[in-house]
């Protein structure tokens, strides 16, 4: 694209975080260019995904055009995927040409770590991701409901990523998601849970109560190295076997993020994975016109570490740093605004049970963010977290915009 007569802000990336951004720079600042660019013509998010696994939900999210947000609130929509940012240039490179930017919103969200498995092996890598997919996307997810419906039996194993990865409590939740499905299809099955942590108390409960012939929960087991081929598995203290299943990768900030050099690093220079920014204000930690928006991000605070890595954390990201662009092309720097979180989460399904985690954040005098959460349960759930999920898209997408629309 040809420079702007005025001045523009580029946004690589269509998740929660990207369109929320696109859209809110349309109402804070409607004198500023906006440009989504964006590799998919639709939008397809599955928050409700577990459910949808285990046939308790339809499928929401899916289908909803870009091209018809970007006609309904203003901005622009290119279809391409952006190869590299030049930040001395202040240029967005894609395999179709090259955009300038003011101000550049970056929301790629995540990509895997399989290096703490296979090392530089990318066979073994492609062959773990192609067989055994993590189902942290959309399209994994449809071959892992693909596969659950083939699964005949044996051990079907899953490994929960090391933290931090998007969406803490869904590996647990999914988990109750395949045990009860394995239980009603009377499959003669165990789902293995191979957990370098201590997993979540309301899960281990379940796991443990009602689940004890469908669930083996390996706490503390941190994965040495896995063969894909052999389908092997060597954790610190045993070998595994097993006959299908998801494997779970460690995750960082996708990829432009380490591309243009914006990766934080830790106190002895190692790179952490995750984007450097200014907690309070989403810049970059080293330029002030490059926004870091969704799952990408590094810690923002010493008392709590990470934001969740969640959709709802993603659209209030898009929120805050909507606002601090449009104030900032005034000439103004905004009060400091903090996101909130909220989380659905069901610890099992006979009976249907949800839990709520509510995150609240506030600065303190000091400046640093504090975190509070809260859980709500709820033994007879009336399908809140689907009026959630509506209320969220209609933030940022067209209702009735799907494919047709364009």
């Amino acid at each position: 694209m040809p420079r702007s007569r005025g001045r523009r802000v580029v946004i690589v990336g269509g998740g929660w975080g990207g369109l929320t951004a696109a859209r809110y720079l349309r109402d804070l600042a409607p004198e500023l260019e906006v440009v989504l660019v964006e590799r998919s013509a639709t939008f397809r998010s599955l928050p409700l995904s577990n459910k949808w696994l285990a046939g308790l939900a339809p499928e929401a999210g899916a289908g909803y055009s870009y091209l018809a947000a970007a006609r309904a609130y203003g901005y622009t929509f290119i279809q391409d995927e952006a190869t590299a940012i030049d930040r001395e240039r202040r240029r967005v490179i894609t395999r179709g040409g090259t955009l300038d930017y003011d101000w550049l919103v970056l929301a790629v969200g995540i990509r895997y770590d399989y290096a703490p498995w296979f090392g530089d092996d990318r066979r073994a890598a492609d062959q773990a991701r192609q067989s055994f997919p993590a189902g942290f996307v959309a399209d994994e997810l449809d071959a892992l409901k693909r596969k659950l419906a083939g699964f005949q039996g044996g051990d079907f194993v899953m490994t929960i990523p090391p933290a931090p990865y998007r969406c803490t409590p869904a590996p647990y939740e999914r988990a109750v998601m395949i045990a009860w499905l394995f239980k009603q299809k009377n499959i003669k099955g165990r789902l293995i849970v191979v957990d370098p942590g201590a997993g979540m108390q309301a899960f281990n409960r379940v796991f443990a109560d009602r689940y004890k012939d469908w669930i083996v929960h390996l706490t503390h087991a941190n994965v040495k190295s896995i063969d894909p081929f052999s389908k092997t598995i060597v954790t610190e203290f045993d070998d595994l076997r097993f006959d299908d299943g998801m494997l779970m990768p460690a995750q960082q900030a996708g990829d432009l993020a380490w591309q243009a050099g914006l990766i934080a690093r830790d106190s002895d220079g190692r790179a952490t994975g995750w984007g450097a920014l200014d907690p309070i204000h989403l810049h970059a930690r080293d330029d002030d016109r490059v926004f870091l928006v969704g799952d990408l991000i590094d810690k923002v605070s010493p008392l709590f570490g990470f934001y969740p890595k969640s959709g709802h954390l993603a659209n209030r990201l898009g929120r805050i740093a909507a606002r601090e662009i449009a104030a900032r092309a005034r000439g103004e720097l905004p009060e400091p605004l903090l996101p909130e979180s909220i989380c659905h989460v069901f610890p099992d399904v006979e009976p249907l049970e949800r839990i709520r985690i509510d995150a609240q954040y506030r600065l303190r005098g000091d400046g640093i963010i504090a975190q509070t959460v809260r859980q709500h349960y709820d033994p007879q759930p009336r399908g809140e977290d689907v009026e959630w999920a509506q209320s969220m898209y209609a933030d940022f997408l067209v209702p009735g915009g799907g494919p047709a629309a364009q």
